[in-house]
């Protein structure tokens, strides 16, 4: 409530739902395309006008397939560089973990399979 008020001018306009999307649908702002009955809606290209705007509309697959194998390795190094990778007090302390876990789900396992086949030996004799 609070955050609304902040954000109205002095003659009344909000431009919180400008400013910053709150993700509430009864927060957007009307668009051009309102129905009269005041109902808002957004303004979505079609899969085709976004095909026309890329300007690859009927081309998929051809084209050069080094530059593409070149292009995915760019964007590939593009996307390692965004990731956090930790440093060695984490990945011992990750990788511990997870040999910790394995050994005792494998103690875990083993027991119970020896146990089912001492139980199946014990009943069918």
């Amino acid at each position: 409530m609070s955050d609304e008020r902040d954000s109205r001018h002095e003659d009344g306009e909000d431009t919180a739902a400008a400013a910053r999307p709150s993700g509430k649908s009864a927060r957007r702002s009307r668009t051009a395309s309102s129905s009269a009955n005041g109902v808002a809606t957004i303004d979505r290209p079609s899969a085709s006008a976004k095909a026309k705007q890329s300007g690859k509309a009927g081309r998929s697959g051809t084209g050069n397939p080094f530059k593409c194998l070149v292009k995915f390795l760019k964007e590939v190094i593009s996307e390692l560089r965004k990731v956090i990778w930790p440093n060695r007090k984490q990945m011992i302390t990750y990788t511990s973990v997870v040999l910790v876990f394995v050994v005792f789900m494998v103690a875990f396992i083993s027991l119970l399979d020896i146990g089912l086949v001492k139980g199946v030996d014990w009943l069918f004799g």
